[in-house]
């Protein structure tokens, strides 16, 4: 089911006029609608303007950029930080610097579109079905060519369970050999010590190097991109024609970042909240995929999608990143969702099961 609106889909939606509550998309911690935010937001707008169609590499520079990167390496635990417009963007500018005889890649299971090449007639990679055959690539290609470093590509939070927070399936390949490049937009800002992420936690398996890359729109509310890793790594991905040559994203969005810390601390505690009250009062939990603290419960029934819209509740229910996908349903729990909106889907989902 497709449905056009024409606002932003905050807790409410309003289809032929009538007005349904809404548990999709990736407004986590519901900023995109939060007038306390929007200040912020505006604010900054009034002083850095509503964009900068400029290069980074211009002898006019802004600084708040420099400042919102330090401010997101400090939250994520990383040595350095460079940010793009949009998370697409930053998995575009990290796969391609990947691309070239040094490196070999590989894709773990459920890896984000975001990371491969956008010409199929570049790159026909595809992700493995399971890290057992994953492992076995990897191990493999490391006793044949000891020149090529190994780069394996994952999502962070994948919605099948196999990754965060555990990361099972990484802890049986030979890290210490591999090149980690993990896509975290669905975490950052939401998980993790402070919202940091996943970079400390998979830091701390101790691979050859990590590379983050992520959206920003997800967890912080706003159009950017970021990438996490090494010192040397950012400089290096910051001196190509593909970093250079963009404009990077709004500096009223980067300064954003940092002044809205406070309202991001209240949101997560209050998305904290709202998840714990879902789960509990949840009598089939069994029948979602869900991670530890993410607010996204994922599914496979359509007449449950069904079911829901007819008690006037919207889900998150498409093909996701094409037509030839498979069905991708989900429940989303947002900040700013009240405790009634909650206990009414509680009860709606218990009756149905």
């Amino acid at each position: 089911m497709t449905f056009y609106i024409d606002g932003f889909p905050g807790r409410e939606i309003e289809l032929d006029q009538k007005k349904y509550l809404y548990f999709g998309g990736t407004s986590y911690l519901g900023l995109q609608t939060d007038e306390t935010f929007q200040e912020i937001y505006i604010s900054n707008i009034r002083k850095y303007g509503t964009n900068y169609g400029a290069s980074r590499k211009s002898n006019i520079r802004i600084s708040i950029y420099k400042e919102a990167e330090q401010h997101l390496s400090r939250l994520v635990g990383s040595p350095a930080c460079i940010s793009l417009s949009s998370g697409y963007l930053a998995g575009q500018l990290v796969r391609q610097t990947m691309d070239s005889k040094a490196y070999r890649l590989f894709y773990a299971p459920n890896t984000h579109s975001a990371l491969y090449s956008s010409n199929p007639g570049i790159s026909k990679l595809k992700p493995y079905v399971t890290f057992t055959a994953l492992n076995i690539a990897v191990r493999g290609h490391l006793e044949a060519d000891q020149e090529t470093t190994p780069v394996v590509f994952l999502d962070a939070l994948d919605f099948s369970g196999s990754n965060y927070p555990y990361f099972e399936g990484l802890k049986m390949l030979p890290l210490e050999n591999i090149i980690l490049v993990v896509d975290d937009s669905h975490g950052i800002g939401i998980v993790g010590n402070n919202g940091g992420g996943v970079f400390r936690i998979i830091q701390g398996l101790n691979p050859k190097e990590l590379i983050v890359c992520c959206s920003l729109g997800k967890g912080f509310g706003i159009q950017a991109g970021a990438i996490f890793g090494s010192r040397i790594r950012m400089e290096q991905l910051a001196d190509t024609p593909f970093f250079g040559g963009a404009s990077p994203a709004a500096p009223a969005a980067m300064a954003s970042i940092i002044d809205g810390s406070e309202i991001f601390k209240e949101k997560r505690n209050i998305l904290k909240n709202n998840i714990g009250l879902f789960r509990s009062k949840i009598k089939a939990l069994d029948k979602f995929k869900f991670m530890e603290e993410h607010p996204a419960f994922s599914f496979n029934d359509e007449e449950l999608t069904k079911y829901l819209k007819d008690q006037n509740i919207v889900v998150t229910s498409f093909r996701y990143p094409d037509e030839e996908s498979t069905l991708m349903s989900r429940i989303v729990i947002s900040a700013h969702h009240t405790k009634d909106d909650i206990l009414l889907l509680c009860n709606l989902l218990n009756s149905y099961f």
